[in-house]
């Protein structure tokens, strides 16, 4: 093969590069390939010039750690002196300039006796880009004709560089505004988990949500705190025909009495102290989309009726106003509380519940959902683990078993926050055993960090009642987990229940959660008390 065959054979493939996405990592490498190619050499370098530094992009024929050093222009007179030469330069061997690659060459220890070195300065338009710096073992290797090589391959190197700086830019655009879209994706929905699990009480849920989403029925969404009601708000939402739409959400628990109605029907310039210019309420702000209620029970019943009122035909007035407005709103409402026995008790309308609770949605308690407990734990482990820019996170064995015994009280929410809490201990104590290989360690969260000395009853969230489950004496082999806090239930509601001669409000109320959900726990339980007997006899 001729050397111009040769030099066409080497010079292809950059050529094809030039019109194609590949890494910058792998263009430079192929650049030097070809390079070597046409001036065969032992050691050859593409640097690029920042300041006053040269950083190594590529090497061939050097150590690895060449690439991880930052090579001063002011310390080597070799490489200030290729980037201040018009053209490529060549040192002999006799050359009195001190290498900057002595003792880097692969093969070669020390100073090196015989050497030969040529090199080229890299532009880019009219800025000084980088070099490219070709070594020799042997004294003589390379000859005026190489320099004239090495000149008419610096024009394609620098068509490399700036084709890879293009590309470079173009995706760095690309993926600014791909950032951009997914802030103002997360600001319109700040919402950062879905719905996840695989339990057959989350399969149920799921189901009905697919079952109503689409309807522009009014649903009342009940579960206990932390169970993830605005969850399944917002999944009703994008299920529905006006997913489009805004989703609107309101803390009702979080308004004052004096507020309420200008939070959520609006008020005029006037209407009462402080208000010095009209205000859409959230009813008109979401029109045409979905307002999620949340904590619904909290309102007052001046604002229920007002509510019950929108409902009924779509019409609001704004505080001091006499105009009416009309807003087309799918309403959600959610609640922890008894809302049938908050009508009894005279704190809620009952027509106002009857027209929320046209589609009940019962979010099951995370301790009625088995293994999804572990499911939802791996994802706020990855959560942390990405945060904390670590190489791995898991839980232990042990770890595992303790979370599947624990009531959860808090639901969701609980888990959520005890998981970040047990990360912090597990890194915290890696740090002070190795802080050298913390980032690539992976990390097991152990029983001790997640700071759970028993499985709390619900209602006895502080761990301290007289009805502690001591876990220490539940082994893994001893009993099925699942089956202990089942029984461990049982017991605690006869008792409160035997304490509160069977009525089921009193004993909810004692256990603080909700007379349904308690309904619903003895159901599961299989227990027979003697307010359900009277209740089947009529």
């Amino acid at each position: 093969m001729t050397r111009t065959a040769e030099t066409l054979d080497a010079l292809a493939p950059l050529i094809a590069d030039l019109a194609s996405e590949i890494a910058p990592e792998l263009r430079y490498q192929r650049l030097l390939e070809a390079l070597r190619r046409l001036l065969p050499c032992d050691a050859i370098a593409l640097l690029h010039l920042e300041a006053d530094v040269l950083v190594p992009l590529a090497v061939h024929g050097l150590s690895p750690d060449t690439l991880g050093r930052r090579f001063l222009v002011n310390a080597h007179p070799r490489l200030q002196a290729i980037l201040n030469a018009p053209h490529a330069i060549r040192f002999p061997a006799d050359c009195g300039l001190p290498d900057p690659y002595d003792g880097l060459v692969e093969g070669a220890s020390g100073d090196l006796a015989v050497h030969d070195c040529i090199g080229c300065v890299l532009r880019v338009g009219h800025a000084t880009w980088g070099v490219l710096t070709l070594d020799a073992l042997d004294a003589g290797r390379f000859s005026a004709a190489d320099l004239k090589i090495l000149n008419t391959f610096a024009g394609l190197a620098c068509a490399t560089v700036a084709a890879t700086a293009r590309l470079h830019l173009l995706t760095r655009s690309v993926e600014d505004e791909r950032r951009k879209a997914e802030a103002h994706r997360l600001a319109a929905s700040p919402i950062r988990h879905t719905l996840a699990g695989n339990s057959p009480a989350f399969r149920q849920l799921i189901s009905e949500i697919d079952l109503v989403a689409p309807s522009d029925l009014t649903v009342l969404i009940t579960g206990e705190t932390g169970v993830g009601k605005e969850l399944v708000a917002r999944q009703l939402h994008a299920q529905s025909s006006r997913t489009a739409g805004v989703f609107v959400s309101v803390n009702c628990a979080a308004l004052p009495d004096n507020l309420v109605e200008s939070e959520l029907f609006g008020h005029v310039r006037g209407a009462f102290s402080g208000a010095t210019g009209d205000r859409h309420g959230k009813f008109e702000m979401a029109h045409h989309g979905t307002l999620f209620l949340d904590e619904v029970g909290e309102l007052p019943l001046a604002a229920q009726a007002k509510l019950l009122r929108v409902l009924q035909d779509g019409q609001l007035q704004r505080i001091g106003s006499d105009r009416e407005h009309h807003a087309d709103v799918r309403l959600l409402a959610a609640t922890n509380r008894d809302l049938a026995s908050e009508v009894r008790a005279g704190r809620i309308r009952a027509d106002l519940y009857h027209r929320l609770s046209v589609y009940p949605l019962h979010v099951p308690p995370l301790r009625d959902r088995g293994q999804d407990v572990l499911l939802l734990a791996g994802t706020f482990i990855e959560e942390n683990r990405r945060r904390m820019g670590l190489r791995g996170l898991r839980l232990s064995a042990n770890a595992q078993q303790l979370l599947l015994a624990h009531a959860w009280p808090g639901n969701v929410r609980e888990l959520e926050y005890l998981i970040a809490r047990a990360a912090l201990k597990t890194m915290g104590r890696h740090v002070r055993a190795s802080t050298a290989t913390l980032r690539s360690d992976i990390l097991t969260l152990e029983v001790a960090d997640l700071d759970i000395a028993r499985s709390p009853a619900p209602g006895d969230s502080n761990g301290d009642g007289p009805h502690a489950l001591d876990l220490e004496h539940v082994g893994p082999h001893t009993l099925d987990l699942r089956a202990e806090v089942d029984a461990f239930q049982r017991r605690l509601i006869e008792r409160t229940l035997g304490q509160h001669h069977s009525n089921l409000a009193a004993a909810a109320r004692a256990l603080t959660i909700d007379r349904a959900n308690l309904a619903r726990l003895i159901s599961r339980l299989g227990l027979v008390t003697g307010s359900s007997t009277k209740e089947k006899r009529r």
